[in-house]
């Protein structure tokens, strides 16, 4: 039975792989299940018995470098007496870190953004991603509304618009990165970029010990 499970899980593996390298090479919309499936070095029953459909096995390689939500609340939350702000800063600086030391997150990534048409095919796919997105940014709206960071946002900043705008920036550099490989580099100080975006919400940032 170990075995057994075992081979199913290399099997799930290779189809895994095998789709990534061909949705960036070809594109989501221009691969088929059938070949996934001799990339993969398995039948196509292989394929359908590990994910329904394209729709499926698209959002599992997704979710490959994504956190589940309930991690994502973990690292919010952080440790009892944590400036929450903080953590959030310290959340996104690894989401775009991962770019750089993660290659399989970057070509992920860039299926998702430069390889991919949310065709009718896709479509389960293209719900889940956004359900993903807005629970991202409802997180960090919850966050920003909380006591102990409301009363710290600039005048004009509500928890909507600071979880918006941070969305945005981490979109936008996720985007930016996945086009042009030059632009990710060690040299980058993405902790900088994010100091930049919290100074603008935050009225207390570059207090001492804040």
């Amino acid at each position: 039975m170990r075995r057994t499970k075992e081979q199913a899980e290399q099997t799930r593996v290779a189809i895994l792989a095998a789709a990534e390298q061909l949705f960036l090479e070809k594109g989501v919309s221009h691969t088929t299940l059938e070949q996934i499936a001799r990339a993969a070095g398995v039948t196509r029953g292989a394929v359908y018995w590990h994910f329904q459909n394209k729709a499926h096995l698209f959002h599992a390689m997704l979710d490959q470098v994504r956190l589940p939500p309930e991690q994502l609340a973990e690292r919010l939350a952080g440790c009892a007496g944590a400036d929450p702000l903080w953590n959030l800063r310290e959340l996104c600086v690894a989401s775009i870190e991962g770019l750089v030391q993660d290659q399989q997150k970057r070509r992920i990534l860039t299926i998702l953004l430069h390889r991919c048409e949310f065709t009718d095919e896709l479509r389960e796919a293209e719900e889940r991603n956004n359900a993903f997105i807005n629970a991202f940014i409802s997180m960090v709206e919850d966050l920003l509304k909380r006591k102990d960071c409301i009363g710290r946002l600039r005048p004009g900043v509500t928890p909507q618009v600071g979880a918006r705008s941070l969305h945005a920036l981490i979109i936008g550099v996720f985007t930016d990165w996945t086009r042009d490989a030059d632009l990710v580099g060690s040299q980058f100080d993405v902790r900088a970029l994010f100091d930049i975006q919290f100074r603008g919400m935050v009225r207390d940032w570059d207090r001492p010990g804040a």
